[in-house]
């Protein structure tokens, strides 16, 4: 007979029959048979894998089934731990203000002394505590031009009976704080000012058997037979399975969902940025993946020979090679050319129009940027369009390298924006990507002005920097 995982809620009444009961005890799977009897008082779900020998997978299966037919209950206990920091661990080997004394058990040690045995910072807060419990002298030699520490009677007690607190420091931890007792307690709460220890809530799973479930283990208890899991061709030839006790196969038993597939998570991702851009009143654009030269590279004034244009670094289209050259391309030419009416001097080289009508997939998402400033007019104004696209670079493939990735970019053209615009637009959308701290600070590129570099703080990574 086949395995079992739920049953009906409707099977889990309270008024259910021995018949009933009878039946639900011939449906547990050996691990249900296994784990029942141990939940007779509560435990906690890790106390149960040892005592089982089951893997954690396996136990909580095991509690779902059984919470499922009413057999038993879970329950979740909130626990306060508290772990040893970088300083608690050092403390734990020994106390600064007992390697304080044990110096100068023997004899007077001056402040000078000291300070080749402890750090500044300690040697103080020896001198606070020590002090407050007379377990030193300080006087001044005026000799040495010095302080000098001296142990008295209660310090040498001190250190052959140790301090109260150091019993605690001899726990395993993490430790659990209700686990303390009243002396413990106050001993953690006067170290803990010293910043010996960090606190971590945890929800620890608790099992126990339900009324139900006690009867049901009663009736196992006595019908001690061995239940078999299933019917095979050998036991069917050979008769075997005459007198047998079979598991019950449940067919009211909730069949699990199973999903074909789901998207990729980069898809989600797109998808949630785009979310964002929208909620903040931009226009999405879309675009073709192939584009001449003129458009990706020429439009935002990127250089004939510029390194980037070589076969290395991007892909050229071999067939079609050209493309179209739209009305702006002799405005565009001239710029590059001589500066055209900008200001500027240009490139100071000869503009080729073969070579901006190559089609190459696109290197960037920004020409569609460019596309938008050459067809807006005044009476459109204010623009705020984005576009999300996968762009290509010719590189070397590795576990970290693909020659495509997507980029994310947009513009806002308004007369009354300004760069303080572009750091809100900025920081609002790394904050609905989940980072509450966005720095932006000062950059040089060479293709804008002025620039500025996005930094965030990673919130596993500062943890770990604590």
């Amino acid at each position: 007979m086949t395995d079992t995982n739920n049953t009906n809620n409707a099977r889990t009444n309270s008024s259910t029959t021995p018949d009933e009961l009878l039946e639900l005890a011939h449906s547990l799977n050996p691990l249900e048979r296994k784990i029942l009897p141990l939940i007779r008082t509560p435990k906690y779900v890790e106390e149960i894998m040892s005592e089982a020998n089951v893997l954690d997978i396996e136990a909580i299966r095991s509690f779902q089934w059984l919470q499922n037919k009413n057999l038993a209950k879970m329950d979740d206990d909130v626990l306060e731990l508290i772990a040893l920091t970088k300083k608690g661990e050092q403390c734990k080997t020994v106390f600064p203000e007992k390697t304080f004394l044990k110096e100068i058990s023997s004899s007077k040690k001056s402040n000078e002394h000291m300070k080749k045995i402890l750090d500044s910072q300690e040697i103080n807060v020896c001198i606070g505590i020590l002090k407050k419990h007379n377990l030193i002298n300080i006087m001044k030699d005026e000799k040495l031009n010095d302080l000098v520490f001296e142990i008295t009677a209660e310090g040498n007690k001190i250190l052959n009976d140790g301090f109260d607190y150091e019993e605690l420091m001899k726990k395993e931890f993490p430790l659990d704080t209700s686990s303390l007792n009243k002396k413990e307690k106050e001993a953690l709460e006067l170290l803990s000012k010293r910043n010996l220890f960090e606190k971590k809530i945890i929800k620890k799973r608790k099992a126990v058997i339900t009324s139900k479930g006690a009867m049901v283990l009663e009736i196992i208890k006595k019908n001690s037979y061995e239940l078999v899991e299933k019917l095979t061709p050998n036991m069917m030839k050979d008769s075997s399975w005459k007198g047998k006790t079979f598991r019950r196969y449940d067919v009211r038993v909730n069949v699990p969902t199973v999903y074909g597939g789901k998207r990729h998570f980069v898809n989600q991702s797109v998808e949630y940025i785009r979310s964002i851009w929208l909620d903040l009143g931009f226009k999405e654009m879309d675009g073709e993946l192939v584009q001449t030269s003129f458009w990706d590279l020429d439009s935002l004034f990127v250089p004939q020979d510029h390194p980037a244009r070589q076969m290395q670094d991007t892909f050229f289209i071999k067939d079609p090679k050209f493309g179209k050259l739209p009305m702006i391309s002799k405005k565009i030419k001239e710029v590059h050319e001589n500066g055209g009416d900008t200001g500027s001097v240009g490139w100071g080289s000869k503009y080729s129009e073969d070579i901006a009508r190559k089609n190459l997939l696109i290197t960037h998402d920004t020409y569609l940027s460019a596309k938008v400033l050459a067809s807006i007019k005044k009476e459109d104004l204010p623009v705020k369009t984005f576009q999300i696209m996968k762009v290509f670079r010719n590189e070397a493939l590795d576990w970290k390298h693909l020659f495509e990735f997507y980029q994310i970019g947009g513009i806002v053209v308004d007369p009354d924006v300004n760069f303080k615009h572009l750091i809100g637009y900025l920081k609002v959308f790394f904050k609905k990507m989940g980072y509450k701290d966005v720095r932006i600070r000062p950059a040089f590129f060479p293709y804008t002005s002025p620039s500025a570099e996005v930094e965030v703080l990673h919130p596993v990574q500062a943890t770990f920097r604590l």
